[in-house]
């Protein structure tokens, strides 16, 4: 089942960030970002199968100057538990209908050089490599 995360979820959104996602991150940010969350520009949604969280997506509105509104894929991570059954897709597809029903026609995401799976299965799902570049950081 794939719905939008709820604050009872950030246990288990905190183990997939650290564990499967590579984020090492502290429940109660997690607690406060889905309590926080501005739902007139982002959504969380959640695969839960069996009671149990096991992947999510984050999605946000793109605003920019010079180019029309697009839905940037923030996260989207899937428990090693269940890898390669479908619930990656799932949640794209998901995203894709809440993208559509705030009148976004596109989606782009940002993916690690080394994650050569996630590229492959992105391609799949009819992503097109845009173009390479490098993020850099300051902090203040």
């Amino acid at each position: 089942m794939i719905r939008e995360a709820r604050k009872s979820d950030s246990k288990a959104l905190k183990e997939i960030c650290s564990n499967d996602l590579g984020y090492p991150c502290d429940e109660l940010l997690v607690e406060q970002r889905i309590t926080n969350l501005n739902t007139n520009r982002e959504c969380v949604l959640v695969a839960e199968i069996d009671g149990e969280i096991l992947g999510f997506i984050h999605v946000e509105r793109y605003d920019a100057l010079y180019y029309p509104s697009v839905v940037n894929i923030m996260a989207l991570a899937v428990s090693k538990k269940i890898r390669r059954q479908g619930v990656g897709r799932k949640l794209i597809c998901a995203a894709e209908e809440w993208a559509k029903g705030n009148g976004i026609s596109v989606m782009r995401l940002n993916s690690g050089a080394t994650r050569i799976e996630a590229h492959m299965f992105y391609r799949n799902m009819g992503f097109d490599d845009e173009k390479q570049q490098l993020r850099f950081l300051k902090k203040l």
